[in-house]
């Protein structure tokens, strides 16, 4: 068992999102550190063959393990009021397999950073690691800013159990696209001690009913209670460590195509491309001009190894590829905003 690695999670449909972070976490990283793709499902031929192609990636390959975590989600997404709701309400990601990253807990590696696949890695994980050795879980995002109404636990619930305050809530909301972790913080006396709080407790009303399904959410219901330490870089002392990380939220400065907050010129451990499809990506990749923030950063990385197969120009869009775009994005934030 390897010491310290890498995971991500992804199929065929991210497979150019995938090749985009594999390559700068070689470059940025180490080419020899390990990495382990956990299987979004089973269209995985594009990805097996990366895989082959490279000494130091595998494919998990525990189906048990996996099945062990979508059953323990499953179960508490039947559970949760949102439900009993109509079909129309769902959230896109209903009955998704994202939970499956929380495979890492029983992984191959004793300690691991996890980057969502839509990511490129701009820095080693030294302090990743040095953290480790204090905490039992790193983050580096901006959710405990968020106000209650989209926050991953419902603070009002959460605060009239008596148990938690939201000063002791808030510094613990945390995304899950990045997460620093080690083998074994779970047990299955764990999972089925939080099922039983969850499910027959009724402590699923915790969860925010706007993150029903929404793996993250369900973290930060893990990772809320026990004794297990927590260290989020936006919350550190030091602020070199406060960084942004969003692709369309956050402004950077690319020096040699690494990417570092404008402000201050800070080291950032990724940029996330959340707000953007893979058929955005895929249609980038054909040489189509498609919106993107930071496009040219991804198109480096996403080519680095084949530059010769890189769009030399990029094509309007056409009117269809447009309208469809556009009604995607109105769809999603329709979605929001009613449920």
């Amino acid at each position: 068992m390897e010491s310290f690695g890498v995971y991500t999670l992804a199929n065929d449909v991210v497979y150019n999102q995938l090749i985009a972070l594999l390559n700068s976490i070689e470059v940025n990283v180490s080419p020899n550190i390990p990495i382990c793709i956990i299987p979004y499902d089973g269209r995985l031929n594009r990805v097996r063959q990366e895989v082959n192609s490279r000494k130091n990636v595998i494919l998990y390959d525990n189906w048990e393990v996996i099945q062990h975590w979508e059953e323990f989600a499953h179960q508490v997404w039947v559970a949760h009021p949102r439900e009993m709701w109509s079909k129309a309400s769902r959230p896109t990601w209903y009955k998704s397999h994202l939970q499956r990253k929380f495979v890492t807990f029983d992984g191959i590696f004793e300690q691991f950073v996890f980057y969502d696949c839509d990511s490129l890695v701009m820095k080693p994980v030294d302090d990743v690691i040095k953290k480790l050795a204090i905490y039992d879980f790193i983050f580096d995002d901006w959710e405990h800013t968020k106000p209650r109404s989209v926050a991953a636990l419902d603070i009002a619930v959460v605060e009239a159990s008596g148990m938690y305050t939201e000063a002791n809530i808030r510094p613990k909301l945390h995304c899950s696209s990045f997460f620093g972790g080690k083998r074994g913080l779970f047990t299955a006396q764990d999972i089925a001690a939080m099922k039983q709080r969850l499910i027959a407790q009724r402590e699923v009303e915790w969860i925010n009913k706007t993150g029903w399904w929404d793996d993250a959410f369900l973290f930060n219901y893990m990772t809320l209670g026990g004794d297990r330490s927590l260290f989020n870089f936006t919350l550190s002392p030091d602020h070199q460590d406060r960084t942004g990380n969003c692709a369309n939220a956050d402004i950077f400065l690319n020096i040699n195509n690494i990417l570092y907050d404008k402000n201050g010129l800070k080291p950032i451990h990724r940029i996330h491309y959340m707000s953007y499809s893979p058929g955005d990506f895929a249609r980038l990749c054909q040489g189509e001009d498609i919106n993107i923030c930071y496009r040219e950063e991804f198109l480096y990385y996403r080519f680095l190894k084949h530059p010769e197969h890189r769009p030399k120009k990029l094509e309007p869009q056409n009117m269809i590829s447009k309208t469809n775009q556009l009604f995607g994005k109105t769809m999603k934030k329709l979605q929001r905003t009613l449920f």
